[in-house]
């Protein structure tokens, strides 16, 4: 026979093309068709659906950048359509290949019903099956014109990302309006042709089954009339019967397809545009399940559903009943899909804690999985949080962006720093926005790596971000792929339901230890500084509000403000979400978090001052210090206020050459002539930092044009070329404090440098106006050391700081939250900081030895997709630590995070809890969220060792009893005594929940 293979599969290509889908819809009508643009921002869906109409033809322009236009269509059915399907074909300018980042639209019945959303690959909507003739048709459309940001140059810098500087241009023209008949014969055809097109050209050559599929192929276009589609579609379909009839290999891979629309809850778009976008997709997919009883839908990120109830409960309504049937599945059990290296450890818990809570209360689900798909990058620490919160699974497909390396498992146990166990699924489709092409199905199958041990994986199928999730065509290329040979099976699945076989089938798998650490996207760890400032800040607001409303409501009786912290913690979890917090979100997003930070902040210092106002009482004349940090400073116990004690003296001398020493007993500080530290001398261990010769703090500047993904990206070709700013136009005193101020480019950089307790502080503040560098300060250190550690949540994790293989290469760039920590045995050194998170370790030999480099990242200056990103003032604080051991690097960072506050007053504030190991760090202290009056307090061992401590709740105690993030017990209750013994194995957290033994009621 002769290879007429290629002749066929082109013929395939042009009658799909050309004739079968276009034969769909074989006969339309126009609409007529109103509008009303909204002025400013979205209305109430009631004041847009009686809002006025004016007519608009198609061909129209229409919808400036960020607007809303509320469109009316009316029409009647022929008589002729009698008992055919009808659907309305409505195209409000969409660009095909921009799925989820275009205009978009949610129709609505003049009742105010939702129907379904209007995306570029489902531009129906359904009127009737059977019709009637004469039917008058009215719907009403909601519109977003959000521009198109990532467009075909798709890193180009853009003044779209804001609305106050997006100009007022129309962006779309309204290209079709139609009533028409639906073919769904024809329809069935295509989906028979693309399946089988699709699976043909993923088979080899020389394999039977691709030539039997050929010839099946084109005996169905031999007998498919091109003049009559519709009438010999039946017939082209038979043609194909058998071919589609064959059963899968009983070796065939399994493909669990889960329906989803990955939404990012901001990113290139604001906030208030991702309310709608849930609206709109979660309208289209509870329409979809109604239609296909097979079809599974799981949507994550419980902020998205509580947006739903709040703004748009006539979909929340629609919402309640699908999830009842089991098929709409509460997935991942988190707030939101946020960032896991830069939220701090309570911060970490709380995503599960509110997120789990939000589902159990709803809907009754409790969620085992964690469900990230698109999260940068996974800390140490998240295992032993996933299993405290009584999960148990993770599912993330984001490691395979990874540029160096690929990762060597699909499914396998993670284990944490603590040495919890979860069990993890990567999808080798390599998709989290998965079609079900043949192309994909084939790529999972060759590419699962845990293959001969296992055969299951998971498929994440529909379009996001606003493409409207899964569509109809998706369910059907699922419905023939059930079991077809040559293909692996895809059967729709819950997320709970294929982890079940999952672990079934793989009893062993291996093991990967440490952070999932993602090779690309490491410079998200600093754009939007001011962003990332707003996180920690509030962090630790939020752990001290915590702390001194509890304690105020044991102490005093005073009123516990459950409410507002609820709220403020929800608003600061949203804001680490993966676009927000890492800063990779548009100008609109980081213009609105910045305000909303500083609410934030004003907020819960108002607590606080209301709460230490009420412990410290009437004032005396006196002032107390309080300290919310969880370590005894200046002689006041953690959590616990007590009268100011007086601060050591710094000397200052003039420094031979030029410059300052600065001493204080314990550290000895030289600053020369340019304001560059070049010795750093702990005077108790006789030890200089600084290597000979090298100079430290020192401002060094990059150029930054990373190859793609200006906000997400660092590329380690940007150390080939490095400025040392070491120009100083003035070094001088201000009391026992050096000033050096720098210039650079458009630029100025102030530091104030300060030598207290053994530390020297670093007040860093940088008026910056640069565009695409990378701003660097650097701390050369005379330690030799293999390894260093950076903490993480609940602990922290050890990174090389060699590059032995492409592994180690590859962590060029790194997270840490208050401290990064080298030493050699019996000395080592650490860098605190109260705000950033990137940083880069290096090695270098010289005729001294060996000698590792720090330095920590202040600034970037990328120009999409905020093509203003970071510029202007900008404050950060770090203080090295000569001498310190990785407790010191505990409790200094704690203490730069947490300063005291001073009050008004003279009486001592006892702490609700002390503990007397200071490796066991107290990172929460605050009442039961559920009214109770019950103190929870959560704790962990910090150092990486074993810890025997005594707990002493400093208030009458009825009983104590283990919980887990959620407050919910996990063991019996006990009835202490006056002290608590707790053993800790390296880095285990503890929650427990004490019942006061007689308190007054407590009102919510």
């Amino acid at each position: 026979m002769h290879d007429d293979r290629t002749l066929v599969e082109a013929r395939l290509k042009r009658v799909l093309t050309e004739r079968i889908r276009p034969a769909i819809y074989p006969e339309s009508v126009p609409l007529e068709v109103g509008v009303w643009h909204a002025p400013g921002e979205p209305v109430p869906v009631a004041e847009g659906l009686a809002a006025p109409r004016e007519p608009i033809a198609v061909g129209t322009p229409w919808g400036p950048p960020w607007g809303t236009s509320w469109f009316t269509v009316t029409g009647t059915v022929p008589e002729e359509w009698q008992g055919r399907i009808v659907e309305a074909v409505l195209d409000l300018g969409f660009n095909p290949e921009k799925i989820g980042f275009q205009c978009e639209g949610l129709v609505y019945r003049p009742d105010g019903t939702p129907v379904k959303s209007l995306n570029p690959r489902t531009q129906w909507v359904r009127i009737a099956n059977p019709a009637q003739g004469g039917e008058e048709v009215c719907l009403h459309i909601e519109a977003a014109s959000n521009p198109i940001i990532l467009d075909y140059q798709p890193f180009k810098p853009t003044l779209l990302g804001d609305k106050e500087t997006a100009g007022t241009e129309p962006l779309y023209r309204l290209a079709r309006m139609d009533l028409a008949v639906f073919d769904k014969t024809v329809w069935e055809l295509a989906m028979d042709l693309e399946v089988l097109g699709d699976l043909m050209h993923e088979l080899p050559v020389d394999s039977g089954r691709r030539w039997e599929i050929l010839r099946a192929v084109e005996r169905a276009l031999d007998a498919l009339d091109l003049q009559d589609v519709g009438g010999t579609a039946e017939a082209a379909r038979a043609e194909l019967t058998g071919v589609l009839s064959s059963p899968a290999e009983p070796s065939a891979h399994r493909i669990s397809a889960v329906g989803h629309a990955h939404i990012d809850s901001a990113w290139l778009w604001p906030l208030r545009e991702t309310v709608r976008k849930v609206a709109r997709t979660a309208s289209n997919m509870t329409a979809l399940l109604e239609e296909e009883p097979d079809f599974v839908f799981a949507m994550s990120q419980a902020q998205q559903w509580a947006w739903l109830k709040e703004h748009r409960p006539e979909v929340w309504a629609k919402v309640v009943k699908a999830v009842a049937t089991g098929r709409f599945v509460p997935a991942g059990g988190m707030w939101v899909e946020s960032d896991t290296n830069m939220p701090g450890s309570e911060a970490m818990a709380r995503q599960f804690v509110h997120g789990k809570r939000f589902f159990i209360e709803e809907f009754g689900v409790d969620n085992e999985e964690v469900w990230l798909p698109d999260t940068f990058g996974f800390a140490a620490g998240l295992p032993q949080i996933i299993k405290a919160a009584g999960s148990k699974r993770l599912l993330t497909q984001k490691i395979s962006w990874s540029q160096t390396n690929t990762f060597p498992h699909h499914t396998f146990l993670w284990e944490g720093i603590d040495g919890t166990r979860i069990f993890t699924h990567f999808p080798p489709i390599d998709t989290y926005n998965a079609q079900l092409r043949g192309g994909e199905l084939a790529h999972a199958a060759r590419n699962f790596k845990d293959k001969g041990a296992a055969r299951h994986s998971l498929a994440p199928t529909g379009h996001g971000d606003g493409g409207g999730g899964t569509t109809r065509e998706m369910v059907a290329r699922a419905a023939r792929l059930r079991d077809l040979e040559g293909s692996p099976t895809v059967t729709w699945e819950t997320p709970a339901e294929f982890f079940a076989k999952a672990e079934a089938e793989y009893p062993n798998p291996p093991v990967w230890v440490g952070e999932l650490y993602l090779e690309l996207h490491r410079a998200t760890l600093t754009s939007q500084a001011k962003t990332k400032q707003g996180n920690r800040r509030s962090e630790a607001l939020l752990r001290e509000a915590e702390l001194w409303a509890a304690t105020a409501a044991v102490r005093t009786g005073a009123d516990y403000p459950y409410e507002a912290l609820d709220r403020l913690w929800k608003t600061v979890l949203l804001h680490q979400f993966h676009d927000i917090l890492p800063g990779s979100s548009i100008a609109w997003v980081h213009r609105e978090a910045r305000r909303t930070y500083e609410l934030v902040i004003e907020e819960l210092n108002g607590i606080i001052d209301t709460a230490q106002r009420a412990l410290a009482g009437e004032p005396t004349g006196g002032t107390l210090v309080f300290n919310g940090a969880p370590h005894e400073r200046h002689g006041v116990p953690a959590g616990g206020a007590a009268p100011e004690a007086p601060a050591a003296a710094v000397q200052v001398s003039p420094r031979e050459g030029g410059g300052f020493v600065l001493e204080d007993g314990r550290l000895k500080v030289e600053i020369d002539g340019r304001g560059l530290v070049v010795s750093a001398y702990d005077l108790r261990a006789e030890r200089e930092t600084v290597p000979p010769g090298r100079a430290a703090c020192l401002p060094q500047l990059h150029q930054d044009f990373p190859n793609k993904w200006d906000a997400w990206d660092v590329d380690e070709f940007y150390r080939n070329t490095v400025t040392d700013l070491t120009e100083a136009d003035d070094v001088r005193l201000d009391g026992a404090t050096v000033v050096v101020e720098r210039s650079f480019g458009k630029s100025s950089l102030t530091q104030r440098l300060t030598l207290a307790e053994g530390r020297l502080e670093i007040d860093t503040e940088v008026d910056w106006h640069e565009t695409e560098k990378f701003l660097k300060l650097a701390f050369p250190l005379d330690v030799r050391a293999d390894r260093y550690a950076a903490e993480s949540q609940y602990g922290h994790t050890f990174r090389p700081t060699h590059t032995n293989t492409s592994w180690e290469a590859a962590k060029f760039e790194a997270c840490n939250h208050r401290f990064v920590h080298l030493e050699e045995p019996g000395w080592g050194v650490a860098m605190v900081t109260d705000s950033t998170y990137g940083h880069d370790v290096t090695r270098d030999v010289d005729e001294h030895g060996t000698t590792t480099t720090l330095r920590v990242s202040l600034l970037r200056a990328p120009r999409f997709p905020d093509p203003e990103t970071d510029q202007g003032l900008h404050r950060f604080r770090h203080a090295l630590v000569p001498g310190a051991s990785i407790g010191d690097a505990v409790r200094e960072g704690h203490f730069i995070n947490q300063p005291e506050r001073r009050v008004p007053g003279s009486a001592p504030v006892e702490p609700l809890v002390t503990v007397d190991d200071d490796a066991v760090v107290v990172t929460a202290v605050k009442l039961a969220d559920d009214g109770s009056g019950d103190v929870v307090v959560r704790f962990h061992e910090s150092r990486g060792g074993r810890a025997r401590a005594t707990l002493r709740p400093n208030f009458p105690v009825a009983e104590v009893v283990t919980t887990d993030l959620l407050e919910r017990p996990t063991g019996e209750p006990e009835r202490p005594g006056a002290a608590i013994p707790v053993s800790l194995r390296p880095f285990e957290l503890v929650t427990l929940r004490m019942k006061r033994a007689a308190r007054p009621a407590v009102s919510r």
